[in-house]
This record gives C-alpha cells, structure tokens and sequence, in this order.
C-alpha cells in the first residue's frame, strides 16, 4: 500500500478556495456600498471608502481558517453551519472593536451589518458553485479507503458517491483517507487496525458504534492523570434552555410564513369543494406530548364513502394488505380523490395543522403525530422518548423519504432527531422540507 502523507492538490484546492473567498468578500463590500450610499440617503454619508473597510475581510478568512473550512471536507449543510459560526464571531469581533474604538465614528454600523448579511448569502453559493467547478477534476479528488462491514460500506459507498460536495473517492491502494466503521472490530481489532494505517496516512476517521447519538454535539472530557477521555451525552430536546430555543424560533418562523399559509389554504379548501363532495377538513385523534391525545387536523383527501371503496379494493388486490402492514399505506389507494392525490404529494395535506401550533399542541418541526393504534408498534422505549416531545409539521423522517421508510425507519428517524436536536437542524429540516414540497420527492 502506498504512503500517500502529503497531497500537494488538497493545498492548492485550499488556496484556490482562500482566493475565491477573498474576492467574493471584497465584492461584498463594494455592494454593500453601494447599497448603503444609494438606498439610505437620508443617513449621513459614508466617512470611509469602501477600500478602507477591506481589513475586516483577513478577519473573516483567519476564523475560516480556524473552523478548517479549508482543511476538512465537510457536507454542505456542515460547512455552511461553519460559515455561519464563523461569520457571526467575526461580526461580534469587528462591531465590538469599532463601537469600542476611537474610530467609531469612522465606520458605518449598518455598512458592517449588510456586509456580514450579504456575506451569509454569498459565500455559501459561491463556495457551492466553486466546488461543483473544481471537483470535478479528478486532481482535486480526496481518495478514501472504507474499512467497514458489508451493510455500512455500501451505506458510505453510497454517500460518496451521490454527495459530490465532499469530493471523496473510493480507492483501496492509493489513498489519502481512511474511513473506518468500528462497528466491524472489537476493540483490540480496531486498535490493531488504527496501528496499521496511521503510519500510510495522517487522516483516519473512525465511526463510532453508537450510531443512534451525533458525537459532533458531544463534549470532549479529558482525564489526563489516567490517559483516558470521555464523551458528555445529553438528551438535548429535552433540555429546558433548548425547549425554550425552539419554542421562539418556531413561532417567529410559523408567524413569518403565516400570510403565504392562510394564501395558500384558501385556494385549497376551493379546490377540493370543487373536486369533491364533503367538509375540506377532518380531524383525527393523534398523540401529543405526554401521551395527551389531540385533534391533528388535516384536509380531506378521501371520497365520503372511502371505507367501501377500500373494502372491495382489497378483495381484488390482497397484496396490499401486506404493503400496509410494513409501510402504513396502500401502493393505489383508491379512497383519495384528485386533489387529494396532489395534496399528498406535496405534503400540502399537513398545512391546517399551523392551527395545531398556535394551540400548543404541535411544532412546526418534530417527530410524525402517531395515531394511537399505533403506539404499541412504538414499543414501550422509545415512547419514553418521542411522547415526551410535541410532533411536528414535518420533521426529519418527512425529507429522509417520508413513505419510501418503514415503519420501523420513522421510529427509528424521531428517535435520532430527538437525541441529536439542534437549531440548525431544524433550519435545514424546514429548508429541505420546501424542496420536499415543491419537488415531490419522497412522497405519494
């Protein structure tokens, strides 16, 4: 196997990305000028030349640095989190120094903030369409040799090669990387494993056994005297501070987009009096927070006589009784009308639920409402976990494939999404969720 140390292109891939970064933050600040000169002309002018504030770009790029931006390969969603993080310490470094500083009145506060707004909307779609350029030289590509057993080598094999954003490539002599599974060894193995590779390369990453908790939340805990460290765990949904976190964000984000929803629901309840007979609505009993049954309301999007179209459906068709049985829905349901088929697949049957939320009985974002037939499917532990949180809107089993999952697989979803919560979770969850509408995906 051949010793790969020093990979002269993932320090020109860095240095290309350091100048790219560099001149779309000048850029900004040029627009940011010109944003602020033209379009707030009753504030007194600017003292400084747009040249003049291109000091707080190295401020910027040196925390960069310091969240390995450039020197870690990270998903989209990940890296943009660092971007973020790195944006706002830098914009709480620049603004305290000026608003401190005898120059104070050099410098235009709301100059810094559009800057750093733009900056939050440049930077990650310009790194995105920089990398989509520069990956797909085979030269900028990071080789990767995967030690895992036969089920999560292809689960990583598969995100590999459907994620080009991390720029990895399969490789099982020439490599830069290893990506080991410990799922694969006991821990002699593993240990025996480590001691063989690390000599090859700098750049081990191992995968812990515990696959049901996200260690990039955990705290590092050392015990220097004895040599051994420790992961601190905490349930984090369950945690008041973040209770209290979430609560706000949800409610400012479900007042922000409640226009566009009560838009929306009108047109809605229209189209299905007019596609069908009945109420536009209907209300079924879900379970809440505690294990507190609520009425989860819902737009109809069944015929009235449903039950008897079902019944002589599944006399002609007995497979399907099986499909529901594993998946808890029907391959041709033929009880959901037109609009019903539409609202379905673009999940917009969930939009009544916002009354939910405003009632305290749902979030905008959490696990799937469980019907309460269904909680002993649940099983009796993880009940303790997903009833002790309030369902969501949507969540993380709905933009991970929705009905494409098992059952099994939803449960399985909630309960990660439980454990690991965090607020940009959430955000990208709510992102993602959009596509999921308007794209279709993942959904009947």
């Amino acid at each position: 196997m051949k010793k790969n140390n020093f990979n002269i292109s993932e320090y020109l891939l860095a240095l290309i990305l350091i100048a790219v970064d560099y001149f779309v933050l000048l850029f900004t600040i040029d627009i940011a000028c010109i944003i602020r000169t033209n379009f707030f002309r009753e504030l007194p002018p600017l003292n400084t030349t747009s040249d003049e504030y291109s000091w707080m770009v190295f401020i910027v790029l040196f925390l960069f640095m310091y969240e390995k931006i450039y020197t870690r390969r990270y998903d989209y969603w990940s890296e943009t989190y660092k971007i973020l993080k790195a944006l706002t310490y830098s914009f709480l470094t620049i603004f305290s120094f000026i608003t401190l500083s005898k120059a104070a009145d050099d410098y235009s506060r709301l100059f810094i903030v559009l800057f750093f707004a733009l900056a939050l909307l440049l930077l990650p779609f310009t790194k995105r369409v920089t990398k989509n350029i520069l990956l797909r030289f085979s030269l900028f590509k990071l080789n990767v040799k995967i030690l895992a057993d036969d089920e999560k080598y292809e689960i990583l094999k598969k995100e590999i090669e459907q994620n080009w954003y991390l720029g990895y490539k399969i490789s099982e002599t020439h490599f830069h990387m290893v990506l080991i599974s410990s799922k694969k060894y006991d821990a002699r193995e593993l240990q025996a494993t480590i001691n063989r590779y690390i000599p090859m390369t700098k750049d081990i990453y191992i995968i812990p056994y515990l696959e049901n908790i996200d260690f990039s939340h955990a705290e590092m805990i050392s015990y220097s005297n004895i040599r051994l460290s420790s992961f601190h765990i905490e349930n984090r949904l369950l945690n008041y501070k973040n209770i209290v976190l979430k609560y706000v964000f949800e409610r400012f984000l479900s007042l922000l987009i409640l226009p566009f929803v009560l838009i929306v629901h009108s047109i809605i309840i229209v189209l299905i009096k007019l596609d069908s007979k009945g109420e536009a609505l209907f209300k079924q009993k879900r379970l809440g927070k505690n294990s507190k049954l609520f009425e989860c309301y819902k737009y109809r999007s069944m015929y009235q006589n449903s039950d008897t179209l079902l019944d002589d459906y599944l006399v002609n068709n007995p497979y399907e009784v099986e499909q529901y049985k594993i998946f808890h829905k029907y391959d041709n349901d033929p009880r959901i009308t037109k609009i019903g088929k539409f609202l379905r697949a673009t999940s917009l049957d969930e939009l009544p639920q916002f009354y939910n939320i405003f009632k305290g009985e749902m979030n905008l974002i959490g696990p799937r409402p469980y019907m309460h037939e269904e909680s002993a499917k649940i099983g009796e532990l993880n009940q303790e976990l997903i009833l002790k949180v309030a369902p969501g809107i949507t969540g993380l089993w709905q933009v991970s494939g929705r009905n494409e999952l098992t059952f099994e697989q939803r449960v399985e979803l909630d309960t990660w999404y439980i454990r690991n919560w965090s607020l940009w979770m959430d955000f990208v969850i709510f992102l993602k969720t959009i596509k999921v509408v308007l794209s279709k995906v993942g959904a009947r």
